[in-house]
């Protein structure tokens, strides 16, 4: 991958695109491809197909996909895996019909099979049966994952899958039914700040245990997977640190200097109990995480602080 190769980044308005395009940027790649939903409607084949013909991309990175927590995985099943089905079978199909070579799709943790061996290797894969909350979200994961693996292994395509732990940073999805548990806790002490109210009340029991990555961090693992051209199909990108729900409750409420009591709601279920990840594959590529829980998550803070449109 060259510095003037034209390459597609899809889904730059969430945070995995955003930060892959930014860092792309900052890596004085040139010739760059960030269509708006309304320049690139990934649910619309005729639209993509012809968008593809149109700008002839070397290299597709494609986070694209419809996302949330627990509680929007649970309420909207059907969405999560109808749209995110449809989308990423027409950015992949449409690629690989078009003559697109080097495609990376992006997964997540949580489509691991709910008690898996821990750290969690790449072949643990569909040894087990899903967490129940996310359930549709992680089929329709697990169909584009598979649908790249079998282009890879008849066509000989450099497509594969990037498996990351827990995201955050800036950028992240801060409405307060679809965001993640990161931005859910920050939005939460946000409007406890707001109404003077002295306590954060969560989800489940606290105790489940999560792998976070800064987003900058699985950028900079997607681009150096791509420029590889790795044997893989398959790479899981995690941080190799893992915290309580609680504990990191706790940390965020210290970084923001907000004293608040942190109740947790237990009728509402965990999701999987753990999610640690082995990151040996992209480890080997000369990749490390570089941004700490606590730096990541001061930087996400005094991001938020400036951001008009969020502002704690």
């Amino acid at each position: 991958m060259k510095k003037n190769s034209k390459i597609l980044v899809t889904g730059t308005n969430g945070l995995v695109g955003a930060s892959i395009l930014r860092i792309l940027k900052e890596q004085n790649y040139r010739n760059l491809y960030y269509p708006t939903r309304k320049e690139l409607d990934l649910l619309n084949e005729k639209k993509v197909k012809n968008y593809l013909e149109k700008t002839e991309p070397e290299y597709v990175f494609s986070p694209a996909a419809y996302v949330g927590g627990i509680e929007a995985n649970m309420k909207d099943p059907i969405n999560f895996l109808s749209l995110n089905t449809k989308l990423q079978n027409n950015i992949i199909l449409s690629c690989y019909n078009s003559g697109v070579n080097n495609f990376a799709f992006f997964g997540s943790s949580c489509i691991y099979p709910k008690y898996s061996k821990q750290p969690i290797k790449e072949n643990e894969l569909l040894n087990g049966k899903l967490e129940l909350t996310n359930e549709a979200y992680a089929v329709a994961k697990i169909s584009g994952l598979k649908l790249c693996s079998y282009i890879r292994k008849l066509s000989n395509k450099n497509y594969f899958t990037l498996m990351p732990s827990n995201l955050y940073g800036q950028n992240d999805n801060y409405d307060k039914n679809y965001s993640h548990v990161i931005p859910a806790i920050l939005n939460k002490i946000k409007l406890a700040k707001k109404n003077n109210i002295n306590e954060i009340k969560l989800y489940g029991t606290g105790k489940a245990k999560r792998e976070f990555l800064y987003v900058d961090d699985l950028a900079k693992a997607a681009i150096i997977a791509m420029k590889k051209n790795v044997k893989y199909s398959m790479i899981n990108v995690g941080s190799g640190e893992e915290i309580t729900i609680n504990k990191l409750a706790k940390l965020i409420l210290r970084i923001s200097d907000y004293r608040a009591k942190i109740s947790f709601d237990s009728k509402v279920p965990d999701g999987t109990p753990r999610k640690l990840l082995n990151s040996d594959r992209i480890k080997s590529l000369g990749w490390k995480p570089k941004i700490s829980l606590i730096k990541g998550i001061k930087k996400t803070y005094d991001f938020l602080k400036k951001d008009i449109n969020i502002r704690l």
